[in-house]
């Protein structure tokens, strides 16, 4: 399975347990394909690796947290005034909001094995 807007980093620990991290962010157009790539990843470890999804520490084969921000932009009209040497400004239409979503796995390394060879993460 491709994905077009995760983009994963991999890092393994002494013990073979891996973390993928990715972070992607998405006007409101794009939103839906976004939040459809981290529902395929999610739906994927939970039906290939069922009652598992718990720290490793805890007894778990993997694990995952999920985060996320909508930053509003104004763009700023901004002006120099040479008679009086000041900088006007006034703020413009706002933009579109973006919003940008992180998610973080973690797991033994047969889980994150299994993860990045179903999504092509070579």
């Amino acid at each position: 399975m491709q994905l077009n807007y995760l983009d994963f980093e991999y890092s393994e620990d002494a013990d073979g347990n891996g973390t993928l991290d990715a972070m992607a962010s998405a006007l409101p157009p794009q939103l839906p394909a976004l939040q459809g790539e981290i529902t395929r990843v999610l739906a994927w470890a939970h039906a290939h690796w069922p009652d598992t999804c718990a720290p490793l520490e805890d007894g778990g084969n993997w694990h995952y947290d999920l985060q996320g921000v909508q930053e509003a932009q104004s763009p700023l009209d901004l002006a120099f005034d040479e008679a009086t040497g000041q900088l006007r400004m006034a703020v413009g239409s706002p933009a579109p909001p973006r919003t940008t979503l992180t998610l973080t796995l973690s797991g033994s390394s047969d889980f994150c094995a299994a993860l990045r060879e179903a999504f092509d993460m070579t």
